[in-house]
């Protein structure tokens, strides 16, 4: 959608149906659209957005952060390295098939496998066994008491289903595998898959068998994810009350939208942190000027970028103060944050300029800056021209997430920015995912530029196997200190949520950016 015209893509827009308001239908538009439907195929926030609506997990977190039962009734440790489920009696899938042990122990060896996009929440999971038939065990190589935050993001598959399909292992997506699970959906959830038009719209619709029960008067019977890459189409939907809720408000509309009295405007921080990754395997970059060489393999290279980025320029001036400037890698809300990263480097070109001569590259060099299509395009545009000034010669590439997800898996980028999410809540999860060697993480990892520090990941090794909480959080700081020091990533801020929707529309407002349509009212 982003190649098309404005005014092509406010007639998609438009197009959308104007179902009466007694139909509670809900329409919220995005920028990008969930990569797959597999629910261990993708582990992006905006796949997360749809397949979360379908499929359920063990334990979720509710509108307060906190964890609530979700298909397990309770949990327990009951040894240092096992953990016990009582499952919920009754819950069946939109197809009919009964819910059970089995189909746990299925779904967390299908999270485990190579082509599994899931592993970062099963890391220290061995296996899962039967217990009974709604008591299942989870059995971890280490002990692991973060366990229950992991779950909250492992989505319950059905065994029969999935075998019957074809679908036993998830989607490789990195490899743009088509399964029957990747355009076909049968979870436990509140909403049924109804249509699927990619990079369009999907439409869930209300599961009359969900075992949490009937809607209210007031609950959502039909849900449209409709995606519109155009900032100014997005907006435009909006105000002719077209879609009921813009998800990913523009910085530069906030102000505007505040003073519109037909709309509703959330603003909180998000559990989410926007930084730089680069190539730093290869002995050449593939999308550079430069051959035989690799300027992100240097230190000082990395740094030099560092300090030719204006943070606050950003934050005041890009975006409108909506960020959090940082050096922290994750937020606040996170177990293992340390406020002595919360500071961030001035600029300095004339350093910057320094290290680049140092580093054999007086001149500067060109490379490909790669960026998914979202709430951070501005920010990018910001550091492309940021670095012209230190002469680096950007090229940005603003892409469909549906492109660019696979590429990080694949490691196809150069220089890329990401924004990034810490679900479980741990600090853990980061270090795993973002810091450590790709080898020692295999398909969970999104480290896709390939950083490696021996001893980072030895800390990180520390980290998974500590029980003792202050050690644990010690070892944290310490890994996140050598990666800094290191510049093995540039974080750049922390992102503010401004979430626009119609009056009439009530739902809460989440720290992890969650619209879990269970929880959307609609007058």
């Amino acid at each position: 959608m982003r190649a098309l015209p404005i005014a092509a893509a406010l007639l998609l827009a438009t197009a959308l149906p104007s179902l009466p308001a007694a139909a509670k239908t809900f329409r919220m538009a995005t920028t990008s659209d969930a990569a797959t439907l597999d629910p261990h195929a993708n582990n992006a926030f905006s796949t997360y957005l749809i397949t979360g609506q379908i499929y359920e997990s063990l334990i979720r977190r509710g509108p307060d952060l906190k964890l609530e039962p979700e298909l397990a009734l309770r949990w327990e440790q009951v040894e240092p390295t096992r953990w016990r489920f009582w499952l919920r009696p009754g819950v069946k899938f939109q197809n009919g098939n009964v819910f059970d042990a089995d189909d746990v122990v299925f779904s967390i060896a299908r999270s485990l496998s190579p082509t599994s996009n899931f592993g970062i929440y099963v890391d220290t999971v061995d296996r899962a066994e039967m217990v009974e038939p709604l008591v299942v065990d989870i059995i971890t190589r280490v002990p692991d008491a973060v366990i229950p935050d992991k779950l909250t993001r492992v989505l319950m598959m059905d065994r029969e289903w999935s075998e019957a399909n074809n679908s036993a292992r998830p989607q490789n997506l990195r490899e743009r595998e088509e399964l029957f699970a990747a355009r076909n959906a049968n979870g436990t959830g509140p909403f049924v898959l109804a249509r699927r038009e990619n990079d369009v719209r999907t439409v869930l619709t209300r599961n009359p068998a969900w075992w949490g029960g009937a809607p209210g008067p007031d609950a959502v019977t039909e849900y449209h994810h409709v995606t519109i890459a155009s900032d100014a189409t997005r907006i435009a939907a909006l105000l002719s009350n077209e879609i009921d809720m813009v998800h990913t408000v523009p910085s530069q509309d906030v102000a505007r939208l505040q003073r519109e009295t037909r709309i509703k405007l959330l603003v909180a921080q998000e559990n989410r942190t926007v930084w730089i990754g680069f190539d730093q395997h290869r002995d050449e970059l593939l999308f550079s000027n430069i051959k035989g060489r690799n300027p992100f393999k240097d230190r000082r290279v990395r740094q030099a970028v560092a300090l030719a980025i204006d943070v606050e320029a950003i934050r005041t001036r890009t975006l409108r103060g909506q960020a959090v400037p940082t050096s922290s890698m994750w937020t606040q809300f996170v177990t293992g944050y340390d406020e002595r990263f919360a500071s961030y480097p001035r600029p300095d070109l004339d350093r910057a300029k320094a290290l680049l001569t140092e580093a054999g590259y007086p001149q500067g060099f060109e490379v490909q800056f790669d960026c998914p299509v979202g709430a951070y395009d501005e920010a990018c545009q910001a550091v492309t021209a940021m670095l012209a000034r230190i002469g680096i010669t950007v090229r940005l590439n603003i892409q469909p997430g549906g492109q660019f997800f696979p590429r990080i898996q694949r490691q196809d980028l150069s220089m890329f920015a990401l924004s990034w999410g810490v679900p479980t809540f741990d600090a853990q999860y980061t270090l795993r995912g973002i810091m450590m060697t790709k080898a020692k993480v295999g398909a969970a990892s999104w480290n896709g530029g390939g950083y490696s520090n021996p001893e980072v990941d030895a800390l990180i090794e520390q980290v998974m196997a500590e029980t003792d909480v202050k050690k644990r959080i010690a070892l944290i700081h310490q890994a996140q200190r050598v990666h800094n020091e290191d510049f093995g990533h540039i974080p750049l801020y922390h992102i503010m949520i401004p979430w626009a929707m119609r009056q009439g529309i009530d739902l809460a407002h989440r720290a992890d950016n969650l619209v879990f349509m269970r929880d959307v009212t609609v007058k």
